[in-house]
This record gives structure tokens, C-alpha cells and sequence, in this order.
């Protein structure tokens, strides 16, 4: 499933790609016909991530609410070629000519798969397949799924305190309290596991026996590794110092994290086999030699 940093990188590109110009929308696949009846035609106002929640708003008051669970992705296409965000897929960069109808609308190509919502502007589209949510909704409606969520690390009106306040309280793991959305927003199994490594705090541990320091520099590691994966568009976790070659660029797969999908592994730092086992329905992984906080 894509982590938060993921829908932020969606979001800045709706923003730099489609916002402020006027959509033709439709459902190729069927199952949103009604929804993109409402928007077809509008102009894009604007496009925000929360968490793993896309919201992009339209000049009808309304806001098109994606979560891409565990399969959702976003195909793009203009006159550079096609690419992806979201689930693993196949991307060209291969540039293509791109044709217009009567009203100046790119003709994306014939849909693959089923493809929930199809955009299309003057210079682009845009196809989603797979989302585990896809609604519109009014401001109001929106507020109110934004009310549910804890803060995201990654917008500017995030409140650390407001996290806190539950994780102070729970007797709950961190482990578990860092994949709950209501908790905090937008981290997944990665960042969670290797959040807690790089903080070296034992996953098991309650909440409630985080000091305050503690909790402030784990959150203030996140915010930062969020920020890094907007930037590389994708999770690096290692710092460079931690890898085999620290100067190789592209980092390789297998040096990006210090412990997830590791298992059995000597640890990067200590030489303890990494575990795993199931937490909050996820795959946690950790390093019992260096995580005893």
C-alpha cells in the first residue's frame, strides 16, 4: 500500500499538471459513471493529500476523495510518454504524439484494465485503477474524513501534540499505534519499522512508556524520512554512512532499509538477525540487539 509520501508526490503533480484547467471526466470501467457526471466539465481548484487520502477539489464545491489501497494506482500521459504512481506498474518515457477532439481534449488511448476514472485536459490524462475508495464529496463531507485522521507529518498544519495526547495514553504498542491513521497519518509497515529502528525503541513497548523527548524525535524522523521519500519517490530509510557503497547512486533495493523484509538477516549495525512477526495485521519487522529502548 502506498505510504503518505506517495500521495503527497500525487498531489504536487495534479497540482502542476491539472489544476486550474478544465477536466473532461468519465469511468471507463462503470463504477463511477454517477460521480463523473458530477465532474465532468469542471475545472480542477486543487489537489491535497492527508495521510494516505487524495482529495482533489473542483469549482463545484465538490472534491473527489481517492484512497488507493493496497492495488489503487494513477497512470499519467502527455506528449512525454506515461507513468505511474501508486501500485508497482510498467512506465514508458517514451514521447508520443498526442491527439485532441473537436473541443481540444487530449484522446487518451483505449483503456487497460479497469479503469475506475479517466481525466483528460488540454495537454493531458489521467487513468485510476484499483482504489479502495473513490467518492465525491461536498467541503463539508471532506472536513469531516480530514477530522478522523491524525496529523500528517507532511502538511503544514500538522500538530505533533494532537498524536501525543493518544500515544501518552495507550497501553497499546507502538508498533501497532504507529499504523493507525487516527493516530498519525499517512505511515505504513516501512516507516514504521524503520522509524522505530532508526529511534532504537523496542516495537512491543506501550505508548504510554514513551518519554516525551522520545516521542518528539520519532516524530521529528519521520517528518524527515516522509520528506526524503517526497524527494526520491521512493522509501530510503539507511543512512548513506550504513551502505556497502554510501556514493552509489541509484540506491539498490537491498540497501535501502535497515530492517523491513530483512528477516533472518544480520543487522546493518549490530549483527542480530533481524525478526518479524504479525502486528496490526502487517509484518513487523525489528532488530531485538538494537532496539531495547
Amino acid at each position: 500500500m502506498p505510504e503518505g509520501h506517495t500521495l503527497h508526490r500525487l498531489a504536487a503533480h495534479f497540482t502542476t499538471t491539472f489544476v486550474g484547467t478544465r477536466l473532461r471526466v468519465s469511468s471507463p470501467q462503470g463504477r463511477f459513471a454517477d460521480g463523473a457526471r458530477r465532474l465532468d466539465g469542471r475545472v480542477l481548484t486543487a489537489a491535497e493529500a492527508h495521510g494516505k487520502q487524495l482529495f482533489l477539489g473542483f469549482d463545484s464545491a465538490e472534491w473527489l476523495r481517492v484512497h488507493l489501497g493496497l492495488y489503487g494506482a494513477w497512470t499519467f500521459g502527455d506528449a512525454a510518454g506515461e507513468r505511474s504512481l501508486g501500485a508497482p506498474r510498467v512506465a514508458s518515457g517514451n514521447e508520443r504524439e498526442l491527439l485532441h477532439d473537436a473541443d481540444g481534449f487530449v484522446v487518451p488511448p483505449a483503456p487497460v484494465g479497469a479503469v475506475r476514472v479517466r481525466f483528460a485536459s488540454a495537454s493531458g490524462w489521467a487513468d485510476l485503477r484499483g482504489p479502495s475508495a473513490c467518492e465525491v464529496l461536498g467541503e463539508d463531507e471532506k472536513e469531516a474524513v480530514r477530522a478522523r485522521l491524525g496529523p500528517d507529518p507532511l502538511r503544514r498544519d500538522a500538530d505533533p501534540e494532537r498524536a501525543w495526547d493518544v500515544v501518552r495514553r495507550s497501553r497499546t504498542p507502538i508498533a501497532a499505534l504507529l499504523m493507525r491513521q487516527d493516530v498519525i497519518a499517512g505511515i505504513g509497515n516501512i516507516y514504521r519499522a524503520e522509524s522505530l529502528f532508526r529511534a532504537g525503541i523496542e516495537p512491543h513497548r506501550p505508548g504510554r512508556e514513551l518519554s516525551r523527548a522520545q516521542w518528539q524525535a520519532l516524530w521529528d524522523d519521520v517528518t524527515a524520512m516522509l520528506g526524503d521519500g517526497v524527494r526520491e519517490g521512493r522509501i530510503i530509510t539507511t543512512r548513506p554512512e550504513d551502505r556497502p557503497d554510501p556514493e552509489l547512486r541509484p540506491v539498490p533495493r537491498e540497501d535501502a532499509f535497515y530492517v523491513s523484509y530483512r528477516t533472518g538477516l544480520p543487522c546493518r549495525m549490530c549483527g542480530t538477525h533481524v525478526r518479524a512477526e504479525e502486528l496490526a495485521g502487517r509484518t513487523l519487522y525489528w532488530c531485538p540487539g538494537c532496539q531495547k529502548g
